[in-house]
C-alpha cells in the first residue's frame, strides 16, 4: 500500500466521560440531557459504538492499554501512578505507524505509566500538529488530548469554570434542576450542580473538537481522514471514575471515515477501547503484532476483521494511596464483579478526590446519618443504594442484569435463578487470568523489586554502531529497545514540567529524533546522536558519531 492509499488518522481524546452525549440518547440513560452538536455531527456522517469499554476506570492504566494494546493487569501498568516495566515484546504502537511512514504526533501529554521513548513520536507538546510534517504528502496519525472534562473542571473555581465555558451559548448551558441524576446519587444541589457543570464542560469540549474537524476541513483532509473520538474512562464523580462499574468504564467512541465506514450507522457489538490501536494498524496496512491483546475492529477497507468480543473484561487495582483489588467480565447482559477485598470500602480516603465537592457531600451525608443514629433516630439522609457506596465493606461477587437494572442497583449475586449465569462469568474470569496473567495477584512490592532490583531502574544498553559498505548499521544489546537518532546538537535544559515529568513525557530536550529502522547512509561531514531505551528503562546515554570528510 503507497502513502498515498494510506488514510491520515485524527484522534481526539478527552477525560472522564460516558456516552452523555445526545447522539447516544436512548443509548445511555441522561445522555438527552448533553448539548454536543459538533460530535452529534460526527456520529450522523460515521459510526457509533454503542457498546465500548476502558479496561480500567482510571486515566494512566488506560492509556496505557490503548497505546500499547495490551491488558495492564498483564503488563504491570494496573496501579494508578506507577513506572511499570512491561515485557521486552512490549512497544508503543505508533512506532509501527512510524517505522511505515507516518508523522505521530502527541497533543500534549504522555501518561502512560511509563517513560516515553522519543522514538514513539515525531512531535510531542503543546503545539504538535499534522500541519507541522515536513512533507503535506506524507499521512499523520495526530493525537490531541483534551482536558477540558477532566473532574477536576467540574470542581473548578467559579472564575476557572467561566473561561472554561466561555463559548458556550444561553441555551447550550444545562439546568441543574434537570440534571438526570443516577439513583445512586444523593439529590441535593451539590450533585445537581456538579453535574450541569459536568454537562457544561462536556460542551465546551465539543466546541473544540468542531475546532479540530474545521482545521481538517480547511486543510482540504476531511474526506482522507480517520477520526477517531474517545474517552478514557466514565465521570470523573464518585461511584463512577474509579469504580468498575458501567460509570466507570462505558466510554463513547465515535469514528468517521468517509467511503469507508457508512454514514449515521451504529454498532451494538462489545469493544474493548485498547482495540482501537490494533485497528489502526490494519487500517496503515499493517498486520498487528501476535503478542498484542487487542484485536482490530475493521481493515484498510473498512470491513470488520475479526469476530466481535463476547466479553469484555475490566479491572481497579491500587488508585494512588487507595488499595484495592476488583476484576470484571462483562457480556451482553450481565456484568459480574470480583471484589478481592470485600472488607474494603469502595469510597476509602482518596486525598485527591476527597477535596471535590461531591465526595464530601457524600461523606456529609454519611456522618449526619451516624449522628441521627446516635440520637437513636432512624437514618433517612440516604438511599440503600446510595449507602451501598460509601459503606465500610462490600460484596465478595455481585452480579447485575444490565438492560433490567442499567445502574447496577440490584445485586443478583446470591440469587438461585441467576446462579448459572453467576458460575459462567465466574469461570470466564478465572479463564481471562490464567490466559493472559494478572500482575495484581502479586504484591506491588514484589512487582518493584522484580523491575528495579534494589530501587535502582534498569538502563538500557548503548547503541552500538558500525559502518558498513558506507551504511551505518545500529544495534543494541537489550532486547526490544527502540533506537532513536537526530542531527540536532544537544541544547541547554528546557525548563522542568512537573506533570509532564511525572506523566513520562519523552525526553527530547527540544531536538528533532527519528526511529531508527534500517542503515542510514554515511555521508562526509554528517554528525549524528544515537540514544536506545526499552519501556521501563533509563535510556541509554547518547552516542555521538561524526563521519570524517
Amino acid at each position: 500500500m503507497t502513502n498515498v492509499q494510506r488514510p491520515n488518522i485524527l484522534w481526539i481524546s478527552t477525560h472522564d466521560i460516558n456516552p452523555d452525549l445526545s447522539c447516544y440518547a436512548g443509548v445511555w440513560p441522561g445522555a438527552e440531557y448533553a448539548q454536543t452538536p459538533n460530535l452529534d455531527q460526527l456520529a450522523a456522517d460515521g459510526t457509533r459504538y454503542d457498546n465500548a469499554f476502558a479496561t480500567t476506570p482510571v486515566c494512566a492504566p488506560s492509556r496505557s492499554a490503548i497505546l500499547t494494546g495490551m491488558y495492564p493487569t498483564a503488563i504491570g501498568t494496573l496501579h494508578m501512578r506507577s513506572r511499570a516495566v512491561p515485557p521486552e515484546e512490549v512497544r508503543c504502537f505508533p512506532e509501527y505507524l512510524r517505522a511505515a511512514g507516518y508523522y505521530c504526533t502527541n497533543n500534549a501529554f504522555s501518561d502512560f505509566q511509563f517513560q516515553v521513548s522519543v522514538t514513539v513520536w515525531d512531535e510531542h507538546g503543546t503545539t504538535a500538529h499534522w500541519r507541522n510534517r515536513p512533507d503535506p504528502a506524507q499521512p499523520f496519525f495526530a493525537v490531541f488530548h483534551g482536558m477540558a472534562t477532566h473532574e477536576s473542571q467540574i470542581y473548578a473555581s467559579d472564575e476557572q469554570y467561566q473561561r472554561n465555558t466561555s463559548r458556550l451559548s444561553p441555551e447550550q448551558r444545562h439546568d441543574p434542576a434537570l440534571a438526570p441524576l443516577p439513583p445512586y446519587f444523593p439529590d441535593t444541589p451539590v450533585f445537581r450542580q456538579a453535574w450541569a457543570r459536568y454537562s457544561d464542560n462536556i460542551s465546551a469540549m465539543d466546541h473544540q473538537v468542531g475546532d479540530l474537524l474545521q482545521q481538517l476541513e480547511d486543510d482540504g483532509l476531511a474526506d482522507s481522514t480517520l477520526v477517531v473520538f474517545w474517552s478514557d474512562h466514565g465521570m470523573g464523580m464518585p461511584r463512577a471514575k474509579r469504580w468498575p462499574y458501567e460509570s466507570g468504564l462505558h466510554v463513547p467512541l465515535i469514528m468517521r471515515w468517509p467511503g469507508h465506514l457508512a454514514p449515521g450507522t451504529s454498532h451494538s457489538q462489545l469493544v474493548a477501547l485498547m482495540d482501537i490501536g490494533a485497528t489502526m494498524l490494519r487500517v496503515a496496512g499493517l498486520e498487528v503484532p501476535a503478542h498484542m491483546h487487542a484485536q482490530p475492529l475493521f481493515d484498510a477497507q473498512g470491513q470488520q476483521v475479526t469476530q466481535p468480543r463476547q466479553l469484555i473484561f475490566g479491572h481497579r487495582d491500587r488508585m494512588d494511596e487507595q488499595e484495592d483489588t476488583i476484576r470484571t467480565v462483562r457480556d451482553g447482559r450481565f456484568r459480574y464483579i470480583r471484589n478481592y477485598h470485600p472488607d474494603r470500602s469502595g469510597m476509602q480516603h482518596h486525598e485527591y478526590a476527597d477535596r471535590m465537592a461531591t465526595w464530601q457531600e457524600f461523606r456529609r451525608l454519611w456522618f449526619e446519618e451516624a449522628t441521627m443514629r446516635g440520637r437513636g433516630e432512624t437514618p433517612n439522609l440516604l438511599t440503600p443504594a446510595q449507602r451501598r457506596v460509601i459503606a465500610s465493606s462490600k460484596p465478595t461477587e455481585e452480579l447485575y442484569d444490565l438492560p433490567a437494572d442499567p445502574y447496577e442497583i440490584e445485586n443478583l449475586a446470591d440469587d438461585p435463578r441467576y446462579a448459572a449465569d453467576l458460575e459462567r462469568l465466574r469461570t470466564a474470569l478465572t479463564e481471562w487470568q490464567q490466559q493472559y496473567g494478572d500482575l495484581g495477584m502479586i504484591a506491588e512490592e514484589q512487582l518493584i523489586e522484580q523491575w528495579r532490583p534494589g530501587g535502582v531502574q534498569q538502563v538500557t544498553a548503548p547503541p552500538v554502531i558500525q559502518i558498513v559498505d558506507g551504511q551505518l548499521i545500529v544495534t543494541c544489546a537489550t532486547a526490544s529497545a527502540s533506537i532513536g537518532w537526530t542531527s540536532d546538537p544537544p541544547r541547554a535544559p528546557e525548563p522542568a514540567n512537573t506533570f509532564g515529568h511525572g506523566g513520562g513525557d519523552p525526553d527530547a530536550g527540544g531536538r528533532v529524533w527519528q526511529l531508527y529502522t534500517k542503515p542510514i547512509a554515511a555521508l562526509p561531514g554528517m554528525t549524528l546522536w544515537f540514544r536506545a531505551q526499552r519501556l521501563g528503562f533509563q535510556a541509554s546515554d547518547d552516542l555521538i558519531i561524526t563521519i570524517g570528510a
